[in-house]
């Protein structure tokens, strides 16, 4: 770790410090800045520089001159920009093109020169701090993680939040394109039997392969595109054998230039997406995968995951990232997790998978309040679809976001694009949490003693709300609308139960 020293007047960011951490890689160098809970702390800021520093490496076993320079200019502004924000912990570490690079030597001295202490990662180390980055997105992960950098392929066996057997193959997307000179049928012959005498042929046999990488998120983009998904929301996309296949055939017949012309895809990997998906497809076939799945997680996720207590390893990271967006859009801290508790003997009979998203639903129920009245149902969506969240895919996504909707206004329609995304069953259950929490909310006025001294209950016949002393005058008639809503939607009558003594 490298503490930096500071020429200006700092602000005390003791109660919420910044980390960074600077990634060296063979393909972008890249600074990201994070400030929040431990966990999952949000993003302050995030930039890469494609330098390239592999494709020289992978051509002459050196670093190119205009790559070093490059180089030495995003470490030099990465560097000012940490100091500036104020970072109190800042990592800084390289990948393949500097470990391997005969003058890989000269970027550590421009590092040193510049304060910054630079973890070289051998293969191992990075493909276990991959794997680790997915455990952390995805903490029920049980497959392969493939993640491909510029200068390198690594895999890693993940499963029951641990990592488990890693590989590190000289398959790095810079370097793909000479190895496919010779055709396809030898690319696939050395990539498989590389595979094979690293004894991992067959290893992901009824399993998922999972995704890590620039590259491959660029497929994934494309893949979008060209299918018309309707949420542009790269974690945890699935990407099937027959869509890689797909790709393939459309990567061999597209130009460049028509790729480039494509918004979401990058111009700077466009260059690299035929080999990329060469490889993906070589790579299932030979892992024996069932299917691929997109984290957006992976290396830098993984050392800050690596430095976390067991206990904070063991949080939920949809509902920390969930309590810290309602914490600092809503109106009152601890009202989500009371709402979440206060509505549950409605739903005993949800699955745990539905009753987290149900949780997430109730931690973010006040985001909306700031927002046009108007618009507060569909505040709600946008935050449930576009958020930065993981642990959580598509389906959950709307799920949430149906929840929302309803519980901030939007009654029982169905917005586009959620009944593209999860079947009618499960989105009618987000409806009836979501009228569920819109009673709370109004009875309560958002605060935490309302909540704590009445309770819900449901007997099969009626949903029953149980008021106590002076909370009985909480009951106004846009209450006990609210009440009939919740209870016809779950088919049940509304009865209120006051306790005036």
């Amino acid at each position: 770790m490298t503490t930096l020293f500071f020429r200006k007047p700092r602000i005390d960011t003791s109660a919420d410090p910044r980390t960074a951490i600077i990634d060296i890689g063979s393909n972008s160098i890249r600074l990201v800045v994070y400030q929040g809970p431990a966990r999952l702390p949000a993003i302050l800021f995030n930039e890469k520089v494609m330098a390239g520093l592999g494709r020289g490496v992978s051509e002459t076993g050196a670093i190119g001159a205009d790559a070093l320079a490059l180089g030495t200019m995003a470490l030099e502004r990465f560097a000012s920009v940490a100091r500036e924000m104020d970072v109190s912990r800042l990592r800084t570490v390289a990948t393949a093109a500097v470990r391997e690079a005969t003058n890989g030597q000269a970027l550590l001295d421009v590092a040193a020169r510049l304060g910054l202490d630079v973890d070289v990662l051998t293969g191992e180390q990075e493909a276990t701090v991959a794997g680790l980055g997915v455990i952390s997105a995805i903490p029920g992960a049980d497959g392969i993680v493939g993640d491909l950098g510029g200068g390198s392929l690594e895999l890693v066996r993940v499963a029951g939040g641990q990592v488990g057997d890693r590989a590190s193959f000289p398959f790095g997307v810079l370097r793909l394109a000479a190895l496919r000179t010779k055709g396809a049928r030898s690319f696939e012959r050395r990539v498989a039997s590389a595979i094979s005498n690293a004894g991992w042929a067959g290893r992901g046999a009824g399993l998922p392969l999972y995704l890590v990488g620039g590259s491959w998120r660029a497929l994934a983009r494309l893949d979008m595109h060209a299918t018309g998904y309707p949420l542009p929301v790269i974690h945890q996309y699935p990407l099937p054998a027959a869509s890689i296949m797909r790709l393939n055939r459309t990567l061999a017949q597209i130009g460049k230039g028509k790729l480039r012309a494509i918004p979401s895809v990058s111009s700077a990997r466009a260059p690299t997406l035929a080999d990329a998906s060469a490889l993906l497809g070589v790579l299932v076939r030979s892992l024996g995968a069932v299917t691929t799945i997109v984290s957006s997680f992976g290396l830098r996720e993984g050392l800050l995951f690596d430095a976390l207590s067991l206990a904070e390893r063991g949080q939920d990271p949809l509902i920390v990232a969930a309590r810290d967006e309602g914490r600092r859009l809503g109106r009152f801290a601890e009202h989500g997790d009371l709402l979440e508790s206060w509505i549950a003997p409605l739903f005993t009979d949800d699955a745990v998978a539905l009753t987290r998203l149900r949780h997430a639903a109730c931690l973010l129920a006040d985001v909306g309040w700031r927002a046009n009245p108007e618009f507060r149902a569909e505040r709600g969506v946008e935050i449930a679809l576009h958020g930065n969240w993981v642990a959580i895919d598509a389906p959950g996504r709307a799920l949430v976001a149906q929840a929302l909707f309803t519980s901030l206004g939007g009654g029982t329609d169905t917005p586009a694009p959620l009944a593209e995304l999860a079947p009618p069953a499960l989105l009618r259950r987000a409806m009836c949490w979501g009228m569920a929490m819109r009673l709370g909310q109004r009875l309560s006025g958002g605060l935490a003693g309302p909540l704590q001294r009445s309770s819900l209950g449901d007997d099969g016949a009626a949903i029953t709300l149980r008021l106590t002393g002076e909370d009985c005058t909480f009951y106004s008639d846009t209450v006990e609308r609210r009440h009939k809503a919740l209870a016809a939607i779950l088919g049940r009558r509304a009865m209120l139960a006051r306790d005036t003594r």
